[in-house]
């Protein structure tokens, strides 16, 4: 199993008052302590430029999750040029897969976009733009399903597979989420999963979300996200299932949480991603 970490598992995300944000520093260092050899980026800016800042740490980027709102015609101009910047950083720093999310265009995850028909279609006329972007700088482009974007439910899921080829990022947590089954995607549609972020669920948490009772970030630091095996995503099938179908991309462990004071031995985040680990090692 090729695991790599996600700073989002350390509660560092991109989301205005999230939480607190600890410093790249300890987020790298952790990792490095818990035998991870690669990471994902995390926010725009918040890991050191340079590769040897971060293979200090004996550790690599193979990754970037990057947002672009897809559906919007008079956005197209600015938001291919974020995605270009962020393509560019990547690859300067020996990134291989630019996960793409299909932003709403407002901050956080609590809304997602129900898209009309000419908003699907400029949604899909973007995704050949923003790959040709990521292949210029050596990168495959995958598309996250993820609560509160345009892609968040099973019906939005499908019609991506159905009307593009685009690879998909199969996030566990996200999918279940929104209502969909993870092990049935990695079964149906290993074919087309090119990347995996393995996140476990409270599924009565998962609810309130997913009928909107409980703010996304809400449910997040409630404990929407569990360690792995804890809760209700059935993640040792996903797993089993994407195996068995020869997968041999990058399982990213991305336990997302939010921290409200900083760790101490109650709080630590690396106690929950330290048996999120052992479980995928026991499992890959």
């Amino acid at each position: 199993m090729r695991l790599a970490a996600a700073p989002i598992s350390w509660g560092v995300c991109e989301v205005p008052g999230w939480g607190l944000q600890l410093t790249a520093e300890r987020v790298l260092a952790d990792a490095s302590r818990l035998g991870f050899t690669e990471i994902e980026l995390g926010p725009p800016g918040f890991l050191p430029v340079g590769r040897d800042a971060i293979a200090r740490h004996r550790l690599r980027v193979i990754a970037a999750f990057v947002t672009a709102v897809l559906h919007q015609p008079e956005r197209r101009d600015a938001e291919l040029a974020s995605v270009e910047e962020q393509a560019r950083h990547l690859a300067s720093l020996g990134g291989e897969v630019l996960v793409l999310a299909a932003a709403t265009g407002r901050d956080g995850y609590d809304v997602p976009a129900s898209l009309g028909d000419d908003e699907w279609r400029s949604f899909f006329e973007m995704l050949p733009r923003v790959r040709e972007i990521a292949s210029r700088h050596g990168l495959r482009t995958t598309l996250h399903p993820h609560v509160g974007t345009a892609v968040e439910t099973p019906d939005a899921i499908d019609r991506v597979l159905q009307d593009s080829d685009v690879p998909i990022c199969l996030d566990t947590g996200h999918v279940f989420v929104g209502g969909g089954d993870p092990v049935r995607l990695a079964r149906e549609n290993a074919s087309r999963v090119a990347h995996v972020h393995l996140k476990d669920v409270d599924g009565g948490l998962a609810k309130d979300v997913r009928e909107r009772r409980l703010p996304y970030a809400s449910a997040v630091a409630r404990g929407l996200f569990r360690p792995l095996g804890d809760g209700d995503a059935r993640i040792a099938e996903v797993i089993s299932a994407l195996r068995d179908a020869g997968y041999d991309g990058w399982y990213v462990l991305e336990q997302d949480c939010a921290l409200t004071a900083a760790p101490t031995e109650a709080n630590d985040p690396v106690r929950d991603i330290a048996r999120s680990r052992d479980f995928a090692r026991a499992h890959g």
